[in-house]
C-alpha cells in the first residue's frame, strides 16, 4: 500500500484498495525581494511537511517569489491532489487577502475543473499569537540582560 499521493485504504475484507483523495495545503506568502525572507517561508513550509498530517505542502507566493499560488497548485494537482487549502501566510485580512487572492482562486477553479480548492483564514486572531508575541518580548528583554 501507497500514502502519497492520496491516501490507500484497503477495505475490511481485504479485496480491494480504495484511493482516497489526496489533500494538499499551500502557504501563500507575499513574497519578498530579499531571496532569504522566501526562504523562511520555505522553512515553514518544510516544518509544516515533517509534521505531517496533509498529504502534499506547498509553498506559493504573490510577488517576487516562486512558485506562484498557480505553480503551486498544478504542482499539488500534478501530484495527486484533489483538493487544496491555500493557508495564508498573512498576519491580517488585507488588501491582497480581500482582492487578489479570490480573483486568482477564481481562475485557478476554473482552470483546474473538479479540484476544490478553499482558502483558510489569515493568521490575525488565533489564540497562539498572544503566546508567540509574548514569547518573543520576553527573548528580547533576555538578550538585552546578558548584554
Amino acid at each position: 500500500m501507497r500514502r502519497s499521493p492520496g491516501r490507500w485504504i484497503r477495505n475490511i475484507c481485504d479485496t480491494a484498495i480504495v484511493a482516497v483523495p489526496a489533500t494538499a495545503i499551500v502557504i501563500f506568502a507575499h513574497g519578498s525581494s530579499i531571496e532569504s525572507a522566501n526562504e523562511s517561508v520555505r522553512s515553514v513550509v518544510e516544518m509544516v511537511r515533517r509534521d505531517g498530517g496533509f498529504d502534499l505542502v506547498e509553498a506559493a507566493f504573490l510577488e517576487q517569489g516562486t512558485p506562484d499560488l498557480a505553480g503551486a497548485v498544478r504542482s499539488a494537482v500534478t501530484q495527486g491532489a484533489t483538493r487544496v487549502v491555500v493557508v495564508p501566510y498573512f498576519l491580517t485580512l488585507g488588501l491582497h487577502l480581500q482582492r487578489d487572492l479570490p480573483n486568482i482562486v477564481k481562475d485557478l477553479s476554473r482552470i483546474n475543473k473538479g479540484v476544490q480548492i478553499d482558502v483558510a483564514a489569515p493568521l490575525d486572531g488565533h489564540l497562539a499569537l498572544s503566546r508567540i508575541l509574548q514569547e518573543r518580548a520576553r527573548e528580547a528583554l533576555a538578550a538585552r540582560s546578558t548584554k
